[in-house]
């Protein structure tokens, strides 16, 4: 599975974030941090997480759903200590059996980042009830993350 800074065939796709449920581990209060601001199309707003890593966002399908990219927006020129460093993708069910797809190392990201989450071998797209993105590191050590 590659990691990708930006995908021009997006076009051929269909986004599915809205049939999804989407939960955060936690969030800033005050000022609107929570997981709407991480879903609400605008690149000046953003999700901010309260409290010790791992940090969480997860989403819930009712089916399982096909997917094939997930992307988020980070930006490290604008966030530094609060822009993710080391993210690790997960897949499964249900919360208990989320496996991980894969594990990314991002140095000082500006942009959108995509996800290939097919599988490597035969291109099959991801089958799956439940994504996590686990925010396990942040750029010099910081603590809550923007996303």
């Amino acid at each position: 599975m590659s990691e990708e800074k930006d995908s021009g065939d997006l076009g051929q796709l269909r986004n599915v974030s809205a049939v999804g449920a989407w939960s955060v581990s936690s969030h800033k209060h005050g000022g609107g941090f929570g997981v709407e601001s991480l879903r609400d199309g605008s690149i000046e707003t953003y999700w901010q997480s309260d409290g010790p890593q791992p940090h969480f966002i997860n989403i819930h399908f009712q089916r399982k759903t096909e997917l094939q990219l997930l992307r988020l927006y980070v930006d490290y020129r604008q966030d530094e200590s609060y822009c993710p460093s080391k993210i690790s993708v997960r897949a499964g069910s249900t919360l208990q059996d989320v496996q991980e797809l894969q594990q990314l190392d991002l140095e000082e990201p500006s942009g959108w980042l995509t996800v290939d989450l097919r599988d490597e071998v035969n291109g099959h797209a991801l089958h799956a009830h439940l994504v996590q993105i686990a925010i396990l590191a942040n750029h010099q050590n910081g603590k809550d993350t923007h996303v």
